[in-house]
């Protein structure tokens, strides 16, 4: 009984992770509880510790709830310029390959290796490097 609830749980996890993947910090947090889940309950702990590291990685994003207002005033203090964008500024877009300046992220803000911040439309974003696709906006 408790094996099928288990697969059950399992298994509607996995249907609505693409759902949460569009969220800020989802997969880093999705990864952690997959490796949490993976050593506490073996491959059944990894689905659904990847489930609930998703949704909690949701919550706190790339930079964690700490240091977001702190990294916000940072480049808000650096006045950086703004490239401007037509369409809505969201995670998950690809900026361009050209006409956008991107900036390392300090080390203070514990941003992981492979991420980048750039300001879109006056808003400060957080992006993977390799494809210039935003993974955080900074409110």
């Amino acid at each position: 009984m408790q094996s099928k609830i288990l697969l059950s749980m399992a298994v509607l996890a996995t249907m609505a992770l693409p759902l949460a993947a569009q969220a800020e910090g989802t997969v880093r947090g999705a990864q952690e509880g997959a490796a949490e889940g993976g050593r506490a309950a073996g491959p059944l702990g990894a689905i659904v510790g990847g489930a609930v590291g998703a949704a909690t990685g949701t919550v706190g994003g790339i930079l964690g709830v700490d240091d977001r207002s702190r990294f916000r005033e940072y480049v808000v203090r650096e006045r950086r310029p703004s490239y401007r964008y037509d369409n809505d500024v969201r995670v998950g877009v690809v900026l361009p390959e050209s006409g956008v300046t991107y900036y390392e992220v300090p080390g203070e803000y514990r941003a992981p290796a492979g991420y980048r911040y750039t300001i879109v439309n006056d808003r400060p974003v957080l992006v993977e490097s390799r494809t210039r696709r935003i993974v955080e906006i900074v409110e």
